[in-house]
């Protein structure tokens, strides 16, 4: 079976990769391990079921609706697992039949089996129906990652369990141990949190996503405790055992001891393909399973492409299915125009995201920056939502006024951040942001209000320089006037 180009792998960068190459006019296959699993983890363990059920939390407990009708409002008093599982199979089944269809529509040959390389050319499927060889002149990788099970943790998939298992879980415990606070377990973390179990989180950093704006990560932690939550940073794990039934206890380093009724371990990813056989296709992965690959997403075999979360950071299903579509315009010359602007979005409660270079990135880089925000409790939005502790902060150049970042927290963060990285992909200043006018009442708005703010502190800096010249020249005028001759009549005196 011969093709232009063989994906292995059917999430997110595999589904765009596939579907781009195919409306290219090239022959496709896209290999993926079981019928079911088509659309990765991100549809079944991971982005869309942790979304699925943060949004039944929210709904559940009353979250959005606690600052309106009193922080004591639940549109059900005892929510269970079973509640929060309630919409994952009709959005799965949703997803999956969307993937289905556009990939048949396409002409995309779908092969479902175990794929391992038996050369660098070729892949070999094992099929229900025997093994398949397909031979591609190009290859993309786009396995995905599955999460790091070392084997000194016993996982048991009750008490301690991954991110993974998580959703099948079969009650809501009522503590959690959270060990790795990257976005996953934060993610995870505050969910659970909100549900009113006792959450601490355990992780070896001394700060919280340090990719994120430190003040956007500090109303996050500010929010969470709140909720109860403790945080032991710079806690590394040494050990995780099981005692009773329903009770496990967590070992740091430092000597302290921590128990719960549940630990979610969530240390990281590694790549999901040790099945794979790299080695007969000349590969190498690291210690974490990763591909190395190049800016146009190439590993040192040119013909084979690595795409999505087996590349690393930043594992983001949006960005996975750009590098999809990017390794099929490079592969097949065909022009592909890349934004470096790429949003993150966690959905945390409250959510964050992000565009654009943070306040610590412009000091280190010596970028002369002014900050406009806008809080949500200034937003008619934001009262009527019920959150006054959302903020919108906008990052621009002191003297272009052009737009260098853009950080929010609260509802709808994750969506209204796309209207500066907009702003920001066609070289727009903060006046833009000044001018235009924005439906009302939204969260929106935020942008008009961070604008003002912007433009408040530029005048009061304009104030101090124009009060700089003031002294200088007055300082100049009086320096003249002691260095005239001191026979001046009244007359040239008043004058100088």
């Amino acid at each position: 079976m011969k093709y232009d180009i063989v994906i292995i792998g059917s999430g997110p960068a595999g589904q765009k990769a596939a579907i781009a190459a195919s409306k290219l006019g090239k022959r496709v296959a896209i290999i993926e391990r079981n019928f079911r699993g088509m659309g990765g983890v991100c549809l079944h363990k991971g982005t869309i079921p942790s979304k699925t059920m943060r949004e039944a939390i929210l709904y559940l407990t009353g979250y959005r609706h606690r600052d309106v009708y009193s922080k004591w409002y639940r549109r059900k008093r005892r929510i269970t697992m079973q509640d929060l599982r309630l919409k994952l199979a009709d959005v799965a089944e949703h997803e999956l039949e969307i993937i289905h269809d556009q990939l048949e529509r396409n002409g995309v040959e779908v092969y479902i089996g175990e794929a391992k390389f038996v050369s660098p050319h070729e892949v070999e499927v094992d099929c229900e129906t025997g093994r398949k060889q397909l031979y591609g002149d190009y290859i993309l990788v786009a396995t995905g990652t599955k999460p790091s099970r070392p084997p000194h943790i016993p996982f048991d998939g009750e008490t301690i369990f991954d991110s993974d298992e998580i959703i099948d879980l079969k009650e809501i415990p009522r503590s959690m141990i959270v060990v790795g606070g990257g976005v996953i377990g934060i993610e995870y973390a505050i969910m659970f949190a909100t549900l009113g179990v006792e959450v601490t989180v355990l992780d070896g950093r001394e700060r919280l996503l340090e990719f994120c704006d430190r003040e956007i990560i500090d109303a996050l932690i500010h929010h969470a405790r709140s909720l109860g939550m403790i945080f032991r940073m710079g806690e590394e794990v040494v050990g995780i055992e099981r005692f009773s039934d329903s009770m496990a206890a967590v070992q740091t380093e430092s000597g302290k001891r921590l128990v719960a009724d549940s630990v979610l371990y969530t240390v990281g990813r590694v790549g999901d393909a040790d099945e794979l056989n790299f080695q007969a296709a000349g590969l190498e992965p690291d210690e974490r399973g990763r591909l190395w690959c190049n800016e146009e997403h190439q590993t040192w075999v040119p013909h084979i492409y690595g795409a999505g979360d087996i590349v690393g950071f930043p594992a983001l299903a949006s960005v996975s299915m750009e590098q999809g579509r990017r390794v099929i315009c490079n592969a097949f010359n065909e022009p592909f125009e890349a934004f470096d602007l790429m949003p993150y979005g966690l959905f945390t409660i409250p959510e964050i995201s992000m565009v654009g270079k943070t306040e610590q990135q412009l000091t280190d880089a010596h970028i002369p920056y002014e900050v406009g925000a806008a809080r949500y409790r200034e937003i008619a939005r934001g009262q009527i939502s019920g959150d006054r502790d959302g903020m919108l902060k906008i990052l621009f150049h002191r003297e272009t006024l052009k737009i260098l970042g853009i950080h929010a927290i609260g509802e709808a963060a994750t969506e209204i951040v796309h209207i500066g990285q907009t702003v920001m992909s066609f070289g727009g200043t903060i006046e833009y942001f000044r001018n235009a006018v924005f439906n009302y009442p939204t969260m929106a708005e935020c942008y008009k209000v961070a604008a003002f703010d912007a433009f408040e502190k530029m005048s009061l800096d304009r104030l101090f320089e124009e009060s700089k010249l003031t002294k200088i020249s007055a300082d100049l005028a009086l320096h003249k006037l002691e260095e005239q001759p001191a026979e001046l009549d009244e007359e040239e005196t008043v004058e100088i």
